[in-house]
């Protein structure tokens, strides 16, 4: 299993939106690294789920259960999204700053890459995170 991080802006698309939808393809991916990390996410992966521009915290995790297809969204054979549902709300979110104040996560592709709206996390910075969340997965 890998893990990712996606990022969604809370005025378009919440977590609690998304708790709600119970499930959701991925799509607006218009940038290469971003599609490949798509691309390479597997069913059953895990995904830190980012508010980005207003909250700037990791408030849940979602799961992959479909693997990267057309992008609905556009007729450009470019682009693809994936399926992911909710799996699990952290216990606690993890500010931006908490983030950026751990030398632990200091590689982390969040604070090297901020920009980059699909991303990778490696088992450590996945650990640490729910170590700092203080969540707990079955």
């Amino acid at each position: 299993m890998a893990y990712w991080l996606i990022k969604s802006e809370p005025f378009k698309y919440s977590w609690d939106q998304f708790v709600k939808d119970g499930q959701t393809f991925w799509d607006g991916v218009r940038n290469y690294q971003a599609r490949n990390n798509l691309k390479a996410m597997k069913n059953g992966d895990l995904l830190l789920w980012y508010h980005s521009n207003e909250g700037l915290e990791i408030v849940g995790i979602a799961q992959i259960v479909n693997e990267a297809y057309q992008d609905p969204t556009t007729d450009d054979t470019a682009w693809v999204v994936v399926d992911v549902k909710p799996f699990k709300k952290l216990e606690k979110s993890i500010s931006l700053s908490t983030i950026k104040s751990d030398v632990r996560l200091s590689q982390m592709a969040l604070v090297r890459n901020g920009r980059l709206s699909v991303q990778p996390v490696t088992d450590e910075e996945w650990a640490i995170v729910m170590e700092l969340s203080e969540t707990q997965l079955p």
